[in-house]
């Protein structure tokens, strides 16, 4: 009887989300409508619930094992650090980069002692990071637009940017900023949603309207590919030697099936949210099972970029 009542209600989530995803979309329009959207996902709190204060993947290990959703996130914040070899002394400057509400700049000030500046484009994300930073932690939020950082050239030891690369609609300019703001001799450090390169294998078919939709629900201009990006980076003529450049879709493609789970697992979400609630939060279910289409099938990857600015 049990499995029966799950099945029935995932063909409920399933049909009900179609439904809304068919008829409505966030299309990318200006930096204006990003900032709506996540203004929208911030004050309704439905992304909060499910996701927790990290609005990102999880880092599930190499090769892939069974983890908590939530940890699996907590996780990859670690393995970030890790991997861009910030093993830097208390007190180094940060600018995080596009930081949601905050769960990685609060991280990394209090498990690593940085002195994190972190920026985003909603107001309301900066409200609610703001809310959920205790006091006296070095993490400070503001607005910013990462197309215009209001920062002075060479002002961070190290900038850090997590998914926020797809919503910007001219990747080079992306760059530029990103490594502006960083003094000569820091690390830049990025994690991204990626396209796999199309110069070198063309979008087939079916590939084309499944990017479509990826882009258009999710205020998404375009994906860059890794090899594109790293380019771009590299073409600033701000970075020492050559980006280095890693895939992480394996360990953080289990990361979209388990958003879909919090919905059956966390019932408590149809009492606290309502009907419109559920309605809102399952048109999310069918871009999440095309994400994790693009991703097991190696249309989208997950692109991590390593980098030192020239002296």
């Amino acid at each position: 009887m049990g499995s029966l009542l799950v099945s029935l209600l995932l063909l409920l989530i399933f049909v009900g989300g179609t439904a809304a995803y068919l008829l409505t979309a966030r299309q990318y329009d200006s930096a204006e409508s990003v900032a709506t959207s996540y203004d929208e996902w911030t004050q309704d709190g439905i992304l909060e619930f499910y996701w927790g204060e990290h609005i990102h993947l999880g880092h599930y290990g190499s090769p892939p094992r069974q983890k908590d959703f939530r940890q699996a996130k907590y996780d990859f914040v670690h393995e970030m650090v890790k991997w861009g070899g910030l093993d830097c002394p208390p007190g180094t400057t940060l600018l995080d980069v596009g930081c949601g509400i905050g769960g990685s700049s609060r991280m990394l000030a209090k498990d690593y002692g940085f002195d994190v500046t972190a920026v985003t484009i909603s107001p309301q994300q900066v409200e609610r990071a703001t809310q959920l930073t205790p006091a006296g932690l070095s993490a400070k939020f503001m607005v910013d637009d990462a197309m215009a950082l209001s920062f002075p050239d060479n002002s961070f030891d190290v900038v850090w940017s997590l998914e926020a690369g797809p919503h910007m609609p001219d990747k080079a300019v992306f760059a530029r900023e990103l490594l502006r703001v960083l003094k000569p001799g820091g690390k830049l450090v990025v994690g991204d949603w990626n396209q796999r390169d199309d110069r070198r294998k063309p979008l087939n078919s079916w590939e084309k309207p499944v990017m479509k939709q990826l882009l258009d629900q999710w205020s998404h201009p375009e994906f860059s590919s890794i090899e594109g990006f790293s380019e771009l980076l590299e073409a600033t003529e701000m970075v020492r030697g050559q980006v280095e450049t890693a895939d992480w879709a394996k360990e953080t493609l289990p990361s979209w099936i388990d958003s879909i789970w919090q919905g059956i697992i966390r019932p408590q979400g149809l009492v606290k949210f309502g009907f419109s609630g559920f309605i809102k939060s399952v048109r999310e279910v069918p871009t999440l099972l095309l994400m994790r289409l693009a991703f097991g099938s190696g249309l989208c990857r997950f692109g991590m970029f390593r980098a030192v600015k020239a002296q």
